[in-house]
């Protein structure tokens, strides 16, 4: 297993292990932490294994990640909402 891939599911293993925690914020100052981490991570996967298995962690990660994905995806819906009217 390259480097790479074992940062990612040490990453992932992090995560779940946060979500497990109580947290006052709902977990959200761990999830921007989260993603400041992953951002590099998939990157690093995606030039070391192709692009492919950096779609497959990608897609991993936003499945870790669920709620700010979903209020992104919120937000750009607004956000074209507001210029096609």
């Amino acid at each position: 297993m390259s480097t790479s891939l074992i940062l990612a599911c040490l990453w992932a293993l992090i995560a779940n292990v946060l979500a497990m925690t109580p947290s006052k914020d709902m977990h959200w100052r761990n999830a921007y932490i989260l993603i400041a981490i992953g951002i590099p991570i998939v990157g690093y996967v995606t030039w070391e294994n192709g692009p492919w298995v950096g779609l497959l962690i990608l897609a991993a990660g936003m499945s870790i990640l669920r709620w700010p994905v979903i209020y992104l995806g919120r937000w750009v819906r607004r956000l074209g909402g507001k210029g096609a009217s």
